[in-house]
């Protein structure tokens, strides 16, 4: 990102005059409500680093419009969708237009795309993406872009994060499990899944190693037709066994290689999606899943994202825990 440092933009200009965006667009446009010790301050900050207004100046003095950039890795994903939709319609609420930037699971396609964010001139922006460290989110707020972070954890005056809870109830699902184990337990590695899986991983791991209990860890890819094959193949000579895996369509597969294999679910297989949607409803027999309300959290995402970019005093940290929903794939 360092070709972005020789533009300077309103944001810099903000975060040295210690001040908002609206506050320095004010001063530009030479409204009367801002004091003139501020005004000396601002115009000061403009001078010594040679700030040239933009129509963005301009426009966030008049409030025409406030625009959200959005970074998700996919918007093909279900539970993308559900999140991306509470964005919409909170941010319709708001007034705010919504900017989206998608990923893959690149970290420099990801670095990349944090250029275009603080090139494009949204007022602030809404980061869910695995591949990003909390040093390359530092980078994007030290622009004085007021940002939310989920599944992040940041500590910044003009940042906001949301956590996923997951590892205390799949730490409660295995304990519970052990006392009474009539299978091995197994944790599906999802290749380029990014730190929320790992998590829940070192979890799974952790208490079948402070139980003394044996486990498995079996990689496989993010599909459904690949997963499948897969698991025909390892139910040749695997009967029985208690698999978590990170999505609906993973889970799906391996239930449906199971049937076809002629085994019984859940007495001789059983299977937990770690991010349910819609979807564990609609399979049959139905998927015992984790749930969060995500298109709640994306609705929470911007309304905390509006607090923060109009300086309201408002919760900069929330952690979600997710709920373990018993259907027809565990016993």
């Amino acid at each position: 990102m360092e070709n972005l440092k020789n533009r300077v933009t309103i944001y810099e200009v903000a975060k040295v005059a210690g001040v908002s965006l609206a506050t320095v667009s004010r001063v530009i446009n030479n409204s009367d409500i801002v004091s003139q010790k501020t005004k000396d301050k601002v115009n000061a900050v403009i001078k010594k680093l040679g700030y040239k207004p933009s129509a963005l100046a301009q426009g966030l003095a008049t409030s025409k419009s406030t625009c959200i950039g959005i970074v998700v890795p996919s918007a093909n994903y279900v539970y993308i969708s559900n999140m991306l939709s509470g964005m919409t319609d909170k941010a319709k609420e708001l007034g705010y237009d919504l900017r989206l930037f998608t990923t893959s699971h690149n970290r420099e396609e990801a670095l990349k795309v944090m250029d275009d964010v603080i090139t494009s001139h949204v007022d602030g922006a809404i980061i869910f993406d695995d591949e990003l460290g909390n040093g390359e989110l530092m980078q994007i707020a030290s622009y004085a872009v007021p940002l939310v972070a989920i599944n992040n954890d940041i500590e910044a005056s003009n940042v906001g994060c949301i956590h996923f809870g997951y590892e205390h109830n799949i730490r409660n699902i295995v304990n519970e499990y052990l006392k009474h184990p009539d299978k091995e337990m197994y944790f599906l590695h999802s290749h380029n899944a990014g730190k929320l899986l790992a998590r829940i991983e070192k979890a799974f791991v952790e208490t079948h190693v402070q139980n003394n209990a044996n486990y498995g860890i079996l990689s496989c890819d993010d599909s459904y037709s690949k997963t499948y094959s897969d698991f025909k193949v390892f139910f040749e000579s695997t009967k029985k066994g208690y698999f978590l895996t990170y999505r609906d369509s993973l889970a799906a597969a391996i239930m449906n290689a199971a049937i076809d294999s002629g085994l019984r679910v859940p007495e001789d297989v059983e299977v937990l999606s770690l991010i349910g949607t819609k979807y564990a409803q609609i399979m049959r027999p139905q998927i015992s899943s984790m749930h969060i309300d995500l298109y709640n959290i994306g609705a929470r995402a911007v309304e905390m994202l509006a607090n923060i970019m109009n300086q309201t005093e408002c919760e900069k940290h929330l952690k979600i825990a997710s709920e373990f929903i018993k259907r027809s794939t565990t016993l």
